[in-house]
């Protein structure tokens, strides 16, 4: 159940991965009472931006009454100037989810019948071809939010099964007809940030699940290479005071808990102290993951308010002007997902470069038992530090930059929907690095036979060895690189650990 200003980070990833939305009726009287204020201010003629004016650098130019429906399809329709691939389903899900979360509030002014419309095309499962290019993230995501728009006014096209349908033929499918916009809708349809917001959630959601099985890589790793568990003792992080970084060594302690490959190597190891990618794991994921939790915070708040302008305010009836459709704070939570996409990657990265280094970890060179017949992980390891490197020129900030548009009018703004809108591709980067890690960390720990890892670890690589063997002699590696990465983007492989401890990086609020 939708609650309009009530949603939680949980229902927005249930939605993201594929939960129905439906909206709490509740709002009912007070999407009416939006309208009402609006129809007064359209009978009573009094000019008021967006409604009876013309819009950004022509809201000096003033529309006669006969005109306002057309006034809000020519806006939709100018404003439907998006470029590059859609959107992916199930981002345009959040994006219906979070405009229908805005609307409901009643500060927008839409009729009840136009949010039943967009509630409609949720519940038929049918989404809009958005293209991904085109917003700059102030005065909401125009462009992109006209493509949803213009969808349900029958032009442009649906996703329906997969497939790209025209709009006015998938709503014929579902019993709808074409959207009539009435004064205002249009603009309250088009202003917003929920299509960066939507980008910046799935970033967050699918960043989640890469940290998640970054620290079961990261604990098999460190017993593959025969790590110390030390470094993750409860008193070193009080000391410091991060709760990340304590949550992140109780979580690692966890999964390494009755280890005997641990220990074997308790007492009398020659090692003093092991490399900083072992070492400092909770240092750096536990920065991680205050980082990402920060940003979910941010997230959760913007995905609850209303970024729509000029906002109707039924109790006074007056509709004043804002600017809440700006997107700085979506951009910079979107900059400190990137940032932290980009850290679990390098981190990762690091570790598989020392296990398939024989002077570091111990091990067979490459992992392979056969060194120069075979390569074993060599290459593997290149592939996870091209795309860590990737991710790293995609983490500058794009929060830094601006450019006026609308001959000046809109001199400063955020960029937040290139910003949110290249987290998916990081995440994917980093699972691929995540699953490299697996497969070297699985292979490394082999070579312990017969002494085992902890039960949770144990799970985690008894769920991988059913999908890929043991490297004995070198085979064609994408598949098995494809399998683990997928184990990681699932949440298949933390969650078969067992493991409670593992936190979540988008809590609830109150945590």
């Amino acid at each position: 159940m939708l609650i309009p200003g009530s949603v939680t980070l949980a229902d927005w990833r249930r939605v993201y991965f594929g939960a129905d939305i439906v909206l709490d009726e509740k709002c009912r009287p007070g999407i009416e009472a939006g309208a009402e204020t609006i129809e007064a201010i359209v009978t009573k003629g009094d000019p008021v931006y967006g409604v009876n004016t013309g819009f950004g650098k022509l809201a000096s130019v003033r529309i006669g009454q006969a005109d306002l429906a057309t006034l809000q399809r020519n806006l939709v329709l100018s404003h439907a100037a998006g470029v590059g691939e859609p959107l992916p389903a199930a981002v345009v899900r959040l994006v219906m989810g979070l405009k229908l979360a805005s609307l409901a509030q009643g500060a927008s002014g839409v009729r009840w019948s136009t949010v039943e419309h967009l509630s409609a095309c949720l519940a038929a499962g049918i989404a809009p071809v958005i293209p991904g290019q085109g917003s700059v993230g102030a005065s909401g995501d125009l462009a992109p939010l006209a493509h949803l728009s213009a969808a349900l006014m029958g032009v442009g096209e649906f996703f329906v099964d997969g497939m790209r349908v025209e709009a006015e033929d998938a709503l014929a499918r579902i019993g709808l007809s074409p959207l009539v916009l009435g004064p205002k809708e249009g603009l309250a349809l088009l202003n917003g940030t929920q299509v960066s917001t939507a980008l910046a959630l799935a970033g967050l959601f699918e960043a989640e699940r890469v940290f998640q099985a970054a620290l079961v890589t990261g604990a098999l790793a460190t017993d593959a290479a025969k790590g110390s568990d030390g470094p993750f003792d409860e008193r070193i992080q009080k000391l410091r005071r991060h709760l990340g970084q304590i949550e992140v060594a109780a979580a690692l302690r966890s999964l390494m808990q009755g280890s005997a490959i641990r220990a074997s190597h308790l007492t009398n190891d020659e090692r003093v102290q092991d490399p900083y990618c072992l070492r400092c794991q909770p240092q750096v994921m536990g920065a991680v993951l205050d980082l990402l939790r920060q940003a979910g915070d941010t997230l959760g708040a913007e995905a609850n308010g209303v970024s729509d302008n000029p906002l109707v305010f039924s109790d006074t009836g007056e509709v004043i002007s804002g600017g809440n459709f700006h997107a700085e704070p979506v951009a910079f939570a979107a900059d400190m997902i990137a940032m932290a996409l980009c850290e679990i990657g390098s981190l990762a990265e690091r570790r598989i470069a020392m296990l398939v280094d024989p002077v570091l970890s111990g091990l067979p060179a490459f992992l392979t038992p056969k060194p120069g017949l075979n390569s074993g992980f060599m290459i593997p390891q290149v592939t996870a530090a091209a795309l860590v490197s990737e991710n790293k020129q995609r983490a500058y900030p794009a929060s830094v930059d601006s450019i006026p548009t609308s001959a000046n009018q809109e001199d400063h703004v955020s960029m937040a929907t290139h910003g949110a809108r290249r987290l998916l591709p990081m995440a994917a980067n980093a699972a691929n690095v995540i699953g490299i890690e697996l497969l070297a960390a699985a292979q490394g720990c082999d070579f312990h036979a017969p002494m085992t890892s902890s039960e949770a670890l144990e799970r985690a690589r008894a769920t991988l060895r059913a999908r890929v063997p043991h490297l004995n002699d070198d085979r064609y590696m994408a598949p098995d690189m494809e399998q683990a990465a997928e184990l990681v983007r699932s949440g298949a492989l933390a969650a078969a650990t067992g493991n409670s401890m593992l936190p979540l990086v988008a809590a609830e609020p109150g945590r």
